[in-house]
C-alpha cells in the first residue's frame, strides 16, 4: 500500500498540493482525475520523488520513501508518462529491457522478459523486437512504453495520462488492453487523468480532484451497483465531475481521502 500522510508542496508561494493524505491500495488501480492544474501530476511525481514534497510523509509499505535513496526508489516503480518517451536510438526490445540491464539481469533473462512483456501487450517480439521508435505507431509505441514499465516486474505502476495524445479509437483499444494486462499482472496502480469516463471504465478507486481547493472530506465516497451513498463532509470535489455522469457507471469501490488536494 502507498500512503501519502499531509503532503502539501509549494513552489515559492504557490500552492500545489496542500495538506493530502490518501491512500493506495495494493493491486487496485486508482485514478486521480481533475481539470488541469489542479495537482495530479505533482501528486504522481512525489511518489517516485521527481518532485520533492514541502511537508508530510509518504509511505510504501509502512517505509517513508523520503528517507530512501531515490534513485532506488524509481527502480521499483513502473513509470509511463503521456508522450511515452522511448529512446529513439534503441531498439524496441533495447527500450523494454532498460530497467533490466540497470539491474545487472543477465542476458537470457533480459531477452526472455522482454519477450514475455512484448506478448503481454500484443506486439509480436518477432515482429517488433528489432524496429525502432519511429518505426511505429503511436498506439504502438504506447504499448512499449507500459511494457518498458514492467520490464522489472515493479510492484507499483505510475501512468501520468498515458493514453491522453493518442486517437480515440487507439485509446478505448489501449484502455481495453490495460484492463486485461492489470487482470493479470494486479499492480498497484495511481493513474492521471483528466479524463472523467476514462476514470470509470479503467479504475479500481477514483479520487476526483476539483480545480479549487475542497474543505477536508473525512471518510470518502461510498459507490455501488444500486447507485451512489455518499458520506462526504463537503460537495465540492463533485465540481471535478459532471453532473450528467450515471452513477451505475461508477466502479463499486471508489474514492478514500481524508485531507485536501489542489492547486
Amino acid at each position: 500500500m502507498i500512503r501519502l500522510e499531509g503532503v502539501s508542496k509549494w513552489y515559492g508561494a504557490q500552492l500545489a498540493v496542500r495538506d493530502l493524505t490518501i491512500e493506495f491500495h495494493t493491486g487496485q488501480l486508482t485514478m486521480l482525475v481533475g481539470p488541469s492544474g489542479c495537482g495530479k501530476t505533482t501528486t504522481l511525481k512525489m511518489i517516485n520523488r521527481l518532485i520533492e514534497p514541502s511537508s508530510g510523509r509518504i509511505l510504501h509499505d509502512d517505509q517513508d520513501v523520503t528517507h530512501t535513496d531515490p534513485v532506488t526508489l524509481r527502480l521499483r516503480m513502473g513509470y509511463v508518462i503521456q508522450n511515452v518517451g522511448l529512446f529513439p536510438h534503441l531498439t524496441i526490445a533495447d527500450n523494454v529491457a532498460t530497467v533490466p540491464r540497470l539491474l545487472s539481469w543477465d542476458k537470457r533473462r533480459i531477452a526472455r522478459r522482454v519477450s514475455e512483456l512484448l506478448e503481454l501487450v500484443g506486439l509480436d517480439p518477432r515482429a517488433f523486437a528489432n524496429r525502432y521508435p519511429h518505426q511505429l505507431s503511436g498506439g504502438q509505441r504506447q504499448r512499449v512504453g507500459v511494457a518498458r514499465a514492467l520490464g522489472a516486474d515493479p510492484p507499483v505502476l505510475l501512468m501520468d495520462e498515458p493514453f491522453g495524445a493518442i486517437d480515440r479509437i487507439a485509446r478505448e483499444r489501449l484502455q481495453n488492453e490495460f484492463l486485461r494486462i492489470q487482470r493479470e499482472v494486479r499492480k498497484t496502480v495511481v493513474f492521471v487523468t483528466h479524463d472523467i469516463d476514462e476514470a470509470i471504465k479503467l479504475g479500481d478507486r477514483i479520487w476526483p480532484n476539483p480545480r479549487r481547493t475542497s474543505s477536508s472530506i473525512s471518510s470518502g465516497l461510498t459507490v455501488g451497483s444500486n447507485g451512489c451513498r455518499s458520506r462526504l463532509s463537503t460537495s465540492t470535489c463533485w465540481s471535478a465531475l459532471p453532473s450528467s455522469t450515471p452513477t451505475s457507471r461508477w466502479p463499486k469501490r471508489a474514492v478514500g481521502w481524508t485531507g485536501s488536494g489542489g492547486g
